[in-house]
Parts: C-alpha cells; structure tokens; sequence
C-alpha cells in the first residue's frame, strides 16, 4: 500500500537499546505506535524525558535527532510499530 514512510519494523517483547534512527531524514518525524498488554516506558534521553508508552501511545519524534529507547518493562506482550 502506499506510505509516507519509509519501511515500518515490528518489534515484539524487546527491549529498544538506545540509539538514533539511521534511515530517517532529519527533517521528518518518526511516530512509534504501542500496541499489546504491557506497562513500558519510551525515554528520549536528550530530553532527559521518560512517557507513558501505554498500548494505544503514538509518539511523533525526530529519530534520527534524538536518542531513545524503551527498556524492560515489568509486565505484558509489548508489539511496537515503528
């Protein structure tokens, strides 16, 4: 189908290390979605920022800009579209 995106990952009950997104342009926002039963939380650490990343959050987010993650969580399936 067609998309303003550039490819989408499916990430399933892993822990997201810190990092910047290498295929994004600098100018255009990523937007991460939460899907599953989990607890997680999204850290943009250049923000010294830490979100609710609930089931059902979308965060819109210069990836290639700010460094994030998602570390472990306590409970849950976390599926994340990215």
């Amino acid at each position: 189908w067609p998309s303003i995106y550039v490819g989408i990952d499916v990430i399933v009950n892993q822990e997201t290390p810190p990092h910047l997104d290498k295929v994004s342009a600098p100018s255009l926002l990523d937007l991460p979605v939460s899907l599953g039963t989990h607890d997680a939380q999204f850290h943009v650490l250049d923000l010294h920022s830490i979100f609710s990343y609930q089931p059902g959050t979308m965060i819109y987010l210069a990836g290639k800009l700010l460094h994030h993650s998602v570390p472990k969580w306590e409970k849950g399936e976390r599926i994340a579209l990215a």
